[in-house]
């Protein structure tokens, strides 16, 4: 399962459960100029020119001098020079997964920070939290544990803490670790480029290495790079083609490269099944994929499997209200909604499965009395201070207003709540989600001929892009180009700025339409088809898609 977040810009990750499965990271190797920017880094470029400190032992092993004198003994007594005692050795430099140099002497550190990758990897986030913090105790000069702590808490509630205790250990762990943990550190940044670096220098160091692999293919996928995250996902299973976590992931990029191949993405899913076949992730991610096909009747198979192994995995029972809510059954996907929401581990979780229930009436043709349901759950999401569920809500409203004005009078309001830093929610994240505000505003002023005012967005967006060089903001930046081009007639350029988008269903679906203004048939097929592949229960899906059936 990949969350509401996954099409949005704030992701969270695919729910798993762990799989002992590990093996050597591989060769110790020297590190390499973090200048020196491989194949990988061009790419992702491109994109972007379109706009430890060793554990302290206290071994004070004193050297003991000492006389003693014998009464019995009428010999002059002799001077006695010192022995000192034996000093222990320090114990022996631990390897992670047997392989990469650790800062930590602890074995018990060590071991919590494997369990801990390990989970990373299944994307068991709490308990890969849990044990980081935990292997941070057992060592607390273990830099790579703080690394590991702060990057798995990036997406939910940022870690501060661990974040400052790496960046100031970094520099006295081996290089091997150094590497890994001044990466994660990177990938925290408003500027992305020298995680860029970095990434390529880890996959230069580690080339065959299965999680360092994983890793970094995992983070260009949140990048929104689906072609370059899938070649990495493939190349990990090269490794070990009995590694479970690279098999989830593919099963969603196969659907969301340029070409999606929805025979492969169910392959992969059901070799994930095969390999855990006690674990119910594999099914949640199969019923995903499956209505994003649009086979709910299979989607809905699927959840109910995982519900079988784990009865509480609240994903499926709220993928099952999801699917049925698309295959039209309204009266049953709401009790399976309420049904989740009992489920849902925090009011976030609780809050975004209401707003599911709520687009219901959108789907049955109740828009009034969905905005009045909105109202209140807005209110609700406010009150419980919740930046990103006030978001996620928020900018549902705007989708689903009224009218133009009304649209675009919400979309300005939540504007002016994310310019400015909010609550807990990571800064990254905050211009992430302005950035997508600002899009918006300029697709519905070009909607209604308002160029020049969705110009002075434009402005706003590219400076945000300038500051932050973040790809996602970089993509909301260039796709509200398009839709300025689109509106002054320039479908070409409109239709290869709008590309650099195409997860968002409205941005797709803008996609095909300027391929149909220049009468390139083939071309708005392609576009036709992938846009299919993101059918999701979303505003923007039911904004897109009705759109389309008119």
């Amino acid at each position: 399962m990949i969350s509401f977040l996954r099409k949005w810009p704030f992701v969270q990750y695919p729910c798993a459960r762990p799989q002992p499965n590990v093996e050597a990271l591989g060769p110790r190797l020297p590190l390499v100029n973090a200048a020196e920017l491989g194949g990988l880094e061009r790419g992702v470029m491109h994109s972007l020119s379109k706009a430890s400190l060793l554990s302290a032992f206290a071994l004070v092993c004193g050297a003991h001098s000492y006389a003693q004198s014998n009464k019995t003994h009428v010999a002059e007594a002799r001077s006695v020079t010192a022995i000192p005692a034996e000093r222990p050795p320090d114990p022996p430099a631990q390897l992670l997964f047997g392989a990469l140099p650790l800062s930590t002497h602890s074995v018990e550190a060590r071991t919590l920070l494997e369990k801990a990758l390990e989970n990373y990897e299944n994307a068991e986030l709490d308990a890969c939290l849990a044990d980081a913090r935990k292997a941070a105790e057992k060592d607390p000069q273990f830099a790579l544990a703080y690394g590991l702590w702060s990057y798995a808490a990036r997406r939910d509630e940022p870690a501060a803490d661990a974040l400052a205790k790496a960046t100031a250990l970094v520099l006295n762990a081996p290089p091997e670790e150094q590497l890994l943990v001044r990466w994660m550190i990177a990938t925290q940044s408003s500027d992305l480029l020298p995680a860029i670096s970095l990434m390529n220098d880890m996959l230069k160091n580690f080339p065959g290495n299965k999680h360092v692999l994983y890793l970094t293919a995992e983070w260009l996928y949140f990048q929104q790079d689906y072609d370059r995250s899938k070649k990495l996902f493939e190349k990990a299973l090269q490794a070990d083609p009995k590694f479970p976590p690279p098999l989830n992931m593919l099963g969603y990029a196969y659907i969301e490269t340029g070409d999606p191949d929805p025979v492969k993405a169910r392959a992969a899913l059901q070799r994930y099944a095969e390999l855990l076949p006690d674990q119910p992730n594999p099914h949640d991610s199969l019923g995903e994929v499956l209505r994003n096909s649009g086979d709910d009747a299979a989607s809905v198979e699927e959840y109910r499997k995982a519900l079988a192994i784990t009865p509480n995995f609240y994903t499926s029972q709220q993928g099952i209200g999801e699917s049925l809510t698309l295959a039209a059954k309204y009266d049953e996907a709401r009790p399976e909604l309420d049904k989740a929401i009992a489920m849902a581990p925090s009011v976030r979780e609780k809050l975004h499965i209401e707003l599911q229930k709520v687009l219901i009436r959108f789907w049955e043709g109740q828009p009034d009395k969905g905005r009045e349901e909105l109202r209140a759950l807005e209110n609700q999401a406010r009150q419980e201070n919740d930046a990103y569920a006030q978001y996620d809500i928020g900018l549902s409203s705007a989708f689903l207003a009224a009218n133009t004005d009304d649209e675009l009078t919400q979309l300005s309001r939540l504007e002016s709540i994310f310019s400015n830093p909010f609550g807990a929610m990571a800064e990254g994240d905050r211009r992430t989600a302005l950035a997508s505000i600002l899009r918006e505003e300029v697709r519905v002023l070009c909607k209604i001929g308002k160029v020049a005012s969705a110009e002075d967005e434009i402005h706003e967006l590219e400076e945000l892009s300038n500051t932050t060089r973040n790809t996602i903001i970089e993509d909301c930046y260039e796709s509200a180009r398009g839709y300025v081009l689109f509106a002054t007639g320039d479908y070409a350029n409109a239709a290869d700025e709008l590309a650099t988008d195409p997860q968002n269903p409205l941005v797709a679906r803008q996609i095909v339409l300027a391929y149909e203004k220049l009468g390139n048939k083939a071309a708005a097929e392609v576009s036709r088809r992938r846009w299919q592949f993101l059918r999701d229960d979303t505003p923007q899906w039911f904004v897109a898609s009705s759109a389309a059936a008119n």
